[in-house]
């Protein structure tokens, strides 16, 4: 781990950057990490994962992007899973790079925010005001290029007591660099169940729309998607080594087996009621 112990008194900003995404993939090969094993400057910044934990909606106020106190409570609904994301809109590198992702990643899911899941998306800085929310919610939007998406996209601010507690719930990690005027950070978004319990963590900058669509559906239970959506949750399964969702052949082979038996006995079926005819 040594490689990792760069100098960070020699571009910060860029250093900065980097750090966060050491952090990012120690998170996703070595979590949970033994803190030994974690450079200085990268303690503190990563990702403690607390799958099924209840995050305790109602405790939580913040500013929307028009300025309004909401509750986080207000933006879970009945079969909607939300997809949070806790970044700062004046970040220079990692949280623009993740909401980019996130943008290509939509682009690739037919379903849109506010119809069949929600985002949620919160600044860390307490120093950012709605404005410039506002801003980045258009900015986004604009980007996405999809109707309707922003009764479903929220761009959210908060004092440091209430986003602190949330990032610590959902166990994200970060440090503010009073040097830089920055914050050190890893790459990681949330999805919640609409009752508000961690379903699933997914690391990095980009995400492939089979992680992000079977994420959702198993946050909603099943309650949204196709029936394809469904058998789609039925064949695969999350893999906690790679982070990331991959077949599962026992599912596969026993529902291919079905399938064979059901056909194989549909022919017997037939079989047998044209030799009666025939008797």
């Amino acid at each position: 781990m040594r490689f990792l112990k760069f100098n960070i008194q020699c571009g910060r900003r860029e250093s900065l950057s980097a750090l966060a995404l050491c952090v990012s993939m120690l998170c996703f090969y070595f979590q949970p990490a033994s803190a030994s094993l974690i450079p200085d400057e990268l303690k503190g910044i990563g990702i403690t994962e607390h799958l099924g934990d209840q995050v305790f909606l109602d405790d939580y106020t913040f500013k929307d992007e028009t300025g309004k106190d909401v509750k986080l409570a207000e933006y879970f609904h009945p079969g909607r899973p939300v997809l949070l994301t806790l970044v700062y809109y004046a970040c220079p590198n990692l949280c623009n790079f993740l909401l980019n992702g996130l943008v290509k990643s939509l682009k690739t899911l037919d379903w849109t925010p506010g119809q069949k899941f929600e985002i949620v998306t919160l600044s860390i800085n307490p120093k950012e005001k709605p404005p410039l929310a506002e801003k980045k919610k258009a900015a986004y939007l604009e980007s996405y290029g999809r109707k309707g998406a922003g009764a479903g996209w929220h761009f959210l601010t908060g004092d440091e007591g209430q986003v602190r507690k949330l990032a610590d719930q959902v166990g994200f990690g970060y440090r503010y660099e009073p040097q830089d005027d920055q914050y050190a950070h890893s790459a990681a978004m949330f999805v919640l169940t609409p009752e508000g319990k961690i379903s699933r963590y997914l690391y990095g900058i980009e995400f492939k729309n089979t992680d992000l669509r079977l994420s959702f559906l198993e946050a909603s239970n099943g309650k949204i998607g196709t029936i394809m959506d469904r058998i789609l949750l039925f064949c695969y399964r999350y893999d906690p080594q790679t982070r990331k969702y991959s077949i599962y052949l026992t599912k596969v082979m026993q529902a291919g087996c079905g399938l064979t038996l059901l056909i194989f006995g549909g022919y017997l079926a037939l079989f047998w009621r044209r030799e009666r005819k025939g008797a």
